[in-house]
C-alpha cells in the first residue's frame, strides 16, 4: 500500500532505472563505447517485455520492463511493501570515459528522465542524478541543475576513468580517485546545495583472470567500494566538508570487514600516511552512511555495530539479480531491535536525503523548498498591506499635527491669540476627532 502506515514504512535507497529508449550516441558523437538499447525478439512476439543493453555490438545485459517502467515498479513495490524508491541510473551510463561535453549531454538526458518520473509519481519516487565527474566544472553545473529540477542529489562512481582520445580510440588505463584535489570544488558545492551523494562501484576489472565466477561483480565491486571509502576517509573529505552527506553502496563493500587492516596499516606505516598528510580513517567513522545490501543477517548485524545504528539505510539494488528480492527481509530477519530496524528501513534514509518524516508521511517530500524569491512573493501581499498602512498614516500625519496644535491652544491657560474670536463646542469637537483617529487615543480630554 502506498505510504502504508499499518506497518513500518520503508525507503529503498539503492535501485536503478533507465529510460525506455535514448538516442544513438555512437551515431551522434561518432565514437564507440556507448550503451544502446534494443528490444528483445520475445517482446515483439508477445512475450515478456525485455530489452538488450548493447555495447559496441556486444551484449552487456538483458533488462526487464521494471528497469524502465515506473508502473511496473509501483506494482512490485506494492506487492513487496516498499513505500518509496530512490531512483538512480545504471552505473554503466556514467560515461566518465567520454568527452566531457558528450557525457554532460547524456547526463542531462538521464536526469530529465528521472525528474519526469518523480514529478509524475511524487509520493512513490525520489531522484538522484548523474554528472560528468571527469570535468568538475561541468559536474558542478549539472549538479546545480539536478537540484533545480527536483532531484535530491546525485549518484557517482567509485573512481573516474582517464580520457585520452587519439584518432577515435579511448585510453582508460588510468583513473582518478575520489580524493583528487580537482574534486574539492565539486564537494564544496554539493555541501552548499545540501545534495546527497550515493557512491556506487563500477568499472571493475573484467578481463583475464577476473572473467570466471562472475568475479567483477562478486569480488570487484566490494573492492571498488572499499577503495572509495579509503580514499575519502584518508583524503579528509569528511573533515573538509563536514556537512557533506555520502552513502556507499553494498554495505560499504569490503571496507567494514577489513577496517582493522586499514587502521593497522595507517598506524604501522606513518611514512605512507601521516607523513604524507593522510587523515586517520577512524576520525571519519560515523560521518557517512552505507546501504544494508549484504545478503546475510550476521553480516548486517556486524555492519550496524561498526557503522552505528543511524548510519545504515535500506538498499536493494532493484531490479537486478544481485539485489535483495524481498526488500528489507534481511533487516527483518536479523536480531536487531525493532527500533534499529525502523531506523534502517526509514529514518536513516530520511536523514541522508534531508527529508522530514512529516513531509514523507504527508507525501510532500518532493515539494520544492521555497527559494528566497519565492518567499518574497509569498510575503508580497503582507508587504503591500504594510506599505498601504504606512501611506495612510503618513497622509493623516499633517492633519494629526494640526489637530494637536489646535487642541493645545484650547486647553485652559493656553495662548489663544492665533485662534478665531469664537470657537464653539461643535468646532472644538471637530478638532478633537481627527486627533483621536490619528493617534488611536481612547479618550481625548474634554475642553
Amino acid at each position: 500500500c502506498p505510504l502504508g502506515m499499518s506497518r513500518a514504512p520503508r525507503i529503498d535507497i539503492h535501485n536503478h532505472i533507465l529510460p525506455e529508449s535514448w538516442p544513438d550516441y555512437h551515431e551522434k558523437f561518432e565514437y564507440k563505447g556507448w550503451i544502446s538499447l534494443e528490444p528483445c525478439t520475445a517482446c515483439e512476439n508477445g512475450g515478456p517485455k525485455k530489452a538488450k543493453m548493447m555495447k559496441d555490438g556486444k551484449l552487456f545485459r538483458v533488462i526487464d520492463e521494471n528497469c524502465w517502467s515506473p508502473e511496473a515498479r509501483i506494482k512490485e513495490m506494492d506487492e513487496k511493501g516498499v513505500d518509496v524508491q530512490v531512483l538512480s541510473t545504471v552505473p554503466v551510463m556514467f560515461s566518465y570515459w567520454a568527452k566531457p561535453e558528450d557525457a554532460l549531454y547524456v547526463s542531462e538526458y538521464l536526469n530529465d528522465h528521472i525528474a519526469g518520473i518523480v514529478k509524475q509519481y511524487p509520493t512513490r519516487f525520489i531522484g538522484l542524478g548523474t554528472v560528468p565527474l571527469q570535468a568538475p566544472d561541468l559536474a558542478i553545473q549539472e549538479l546545480r541543475r539536478c537540484m533545480h529540477i527536483g532531484l535530491k542529489g546525485i549518484q557517482i562512481g567509485t573512481h573516474i576513468e582517464a580520457q585520452n582520445f587519439v584518432g577515435g580510440s579511448v585510453d582508460i588505463s588510468k583513473g582518478t580517485n575520489l580524493d583528487d584535489p580537482s574534486l574539492m570544488p565539486f564537494y564544496a558545492e554539493a555541501e552548499r546545495l545540501g545534495a546527497a551523494i550515493f557512491v556506487h562501484p563500477w568499472d571493475m576489472p573484467c578481463d583475464g583472470r577476473f572473467q570466471p565466477h562472475w568475479m567483477p561483480w562478486l569480488v570487484g565491486m566490494p573492492s571498488e567500494t572499499a577503495s572509495a571509502i579509503v580514499c575519502m576517509t584518508m583524503g579528509g573529505i569528511f573533515h573538509k566538508f563536514p556537512k557533506l552527506r555520502v552513502c556507499f553502496a553494498h554495505g560499504g563493500g569490503a571496507f567494514p570487514f577489513t577496517h582493522g587492516r586499514v587502521e593497522h596499516g595507517y598506524d604501522c606505516r606513518p611514512d605512507l600516511f601521516k607523513e604524507k598528510g593522510a587523515y586517520d580513517p577512524r576520525e571519519s567513522y560515523g560521518k557517512f552512511w552505507t546501504d544494508s545490501l549484504v545478503h546475510d543477517t550476521k553480516s548486517l548485524e556486524f555492519l550496524v555495530s561498526f557503522m552505528g545504528e543511524s548510519r545504515v539505510v535500506l538498499g536493494t539494488d532493484y531490479p537486478f539479480p544481485l539485489g535483495e528480492d524481498v526488500p528489507g527481509e534481511v533487516v527483518e530477519s536479523s536480531s536487531l531491535t525493532q527500533a534499529q530496524k525502523e531506523k534502517i528501513l526509514l529514518h536513516n534514509a530520511l536523514e541522508f536525503l534531508d527529508i522530514t518524516e512529516q513531509s514523507f508521511r504527508a507525501g510532500t517530500m518532493n515539494d520544492a523548498a521555497p527559494t528566497a524569491p519565492a518567499l518574497l512573493l509569498q510575503k508580497l501581499p503582507e508587504a503591500v498591506a504594510a506599505v498601504a498602512a504606512v501611506s495612510t498614516a503618513a497622509a493623516l500625519l499633517p492633519e494629526a499635527v494640526a489637530a494637536v496644535a489646535n487642541a493645545a491652544l484650547l486647553l485652559p491657560g493656553a495662548d489663544c491669540a492665533g485662534l478665531p474670536d469664537s470657537v464653539d463646542s461643535a468646532e472644538s469637537t471637530a478638532l478633537r476627532v481627527p486627533l483621536s483617529v490619528a493617534i488611536g487615543a481612547s479618550e481625548v480630554p474634554s475642553l
